[in-house]
């Protein structure tokens, strides 16, 4: 007898800056071996140890725009003034290879690709207090004190969209918020919805 394999899954992963997503990304693929990034396209410039096609897919504005004009983005948005996109080929190819598919966007492109693929699983990550957050921009050494300033601000504008998500991890302990993400990937993740009490408790000190 052939055996029945589920549709592949696309999940949604958005955060504020310095809530830790890249890290906790690393520890999903490394623990879930058929889950896979999408790749995105960005105008930003590379950083030193970022590489073309692993990291982004690096383009100048001009080629981002005729990109949205042929319809090729699932998603885009602009961010910190430059612009980010996911390649709606690129996601279904995946999907189509077996694998399930994570997309890191913000919660600009995730209203999209709801609306685009209602069945996704969107899931937001938030930092356990504004210190915190504040502390993880600082200890990365990358961004002047006017950037940190703005990251914060921006950050409390997007942790404000987190009710819209299906669900929310608060990147406290690092071991256990991987534990809730597999939890949620795995389909059990119900008493980590965003609408949870405590979750609204957090964002009334988070987005104050």
């Amino acid at each position: 007898m052939t055996a029945v394999t589920r549709p592949r899954r696309l999940y949604i992963l958005s955060a504020p800056s310095g809530a830790g997503k890249t890290s906790l990304v690393k520890a999903l693929l490394a623990a879930r071996p058929g889950l896979v990034v999408s790749v995105s396209h960005t105008t930003r410039t590379p950083r030193a140890h970022e590489v073309d096609g692993r990291d982004y897919h690096f383009v100048n504005t001009k080629r981002f725009a005729g990109l949205v004009a042929d319809g090729a983005f699932l998603e885009h948005a602009r961010v910190f003034d430059n612009h980010y996109g996911t390649g709606r080929e690129q996601v279904e190819a995946k999907l189509a290879s077996g694998h399930d598919v994570l997309l890191e966007i913000d919660w600009q492109g995730a209203q999209q690709v709801r609306k685009a693929s209602p069945k996704c699983t969107s899931i937001f990550i938030l930092p356990p207090s504004r210190a915190t957050l504040e502390q993880r921009l600082r200890v990365r050494g990358t961004d002047s004190d006017a950037v940190i300033a703005r990251r914060l601000a921006d950050a409390a504008a997007d942790m404000s969209h987190c009710r819209e998500f299906d669900f929310a991890v608060v990147n406290d302990r690092f071991e256990q918020a991987v534990a809730d993400l597999l939890s949620i990937i795995d389909g059990h993740g119900a008493q980590l919805r965003a609408n949870r009490p405590e979750i609204e408790a957090l964002l009334q000190t988070l987005v104050a």
